[in-house]
């Protein structure tokens, strides 16, 4: 049954599609949005569409990016012989918070789940082992979430990473077991990345 009336409904709605927002936060964020002027309603509108319009995917790593390729991946500076392996391009925003990793990315989009029917073949494995010999990396880190899902992602991954000559590590712990990189202060983070310790299969 409908709250409220028609377009303000259909707001609370969509708002309550978002990931953690519930009913209640809908209906405030809506009654908020009301409250504004029309012009900051609409420059919110337009930076929704802008960013649908403009963002693509890194053709490389699958960072988000505004070019075929992120500014991470162009940056010459960078350590090509490292690849850091990440579920989601908002790890990549938490690792580089950190300043200790210097090398390049790689997002898997997620990570496995049976339960949920993501296997290997939904993510970018094959993406990444076709980088290995052509962009010359020696080392990749996975720097998957510290929880079921994620260390198994990593298990497999190093499954498959090791028969093929590289140095395979995993983030240290520090990071609490069940949480997310995304949330993760800089310097616990930090510390995995300083701690990583080779992955045995």
């Amino acid at each position: 049954m409908a709250l409220f009336d028609g377009p303000i409904q259909d707001l609370v709605d969509e708002l309550g599609r978002l990931p953690s927002i519930g009913p209640k936060s809908a209906a405030r964020i809506a009654f908020h949005l009301l409250k504004v002027t029309k012009e900051d309603a609409l420059r919110l509108a337009a930076a929704i569409i802008e960013v649908k319009e403009r963002t693509v995917l890194c053709e490389r790593c699958f960072n988000v990016s505004m070019n075929l390729q992120c500014s991470i991946c162009t940056d010459l500076q960078r350590d090509l012989t490292k690849i850091c392996v990440v579920e989601d391009p908002r790890d990549i925003v938490a690792v580089e918070r950190t300043h200790e990793f210097t090398g390049r990315y790689h997002v898997l989009g997620g990570a496995l789940n049976p339960i949920e029917g993501v296997g290997p073949e939904q993510l970018r494995v094959r993406e990444l082992l076709s980088r290995i010999d052509s962009e010359g990396v020696t080392e990749v880190i996975l720097c998957t979430n510290p929880n079921l899902e994620g260390d198994t992602t990593a298990m497999y991954l190093a499954r498959l990473l090791q028969p093929l000559g590289l140095k395979v590590t995993r983030i240290a712990s520090g990071l609490p077991v069940g949480g997310d990189l995304e949330y993760a202060d800089e310097l616990t983070l930090g510390r995995a990345l300083e701690g990583r310790r080779v992955v045995e299969a």
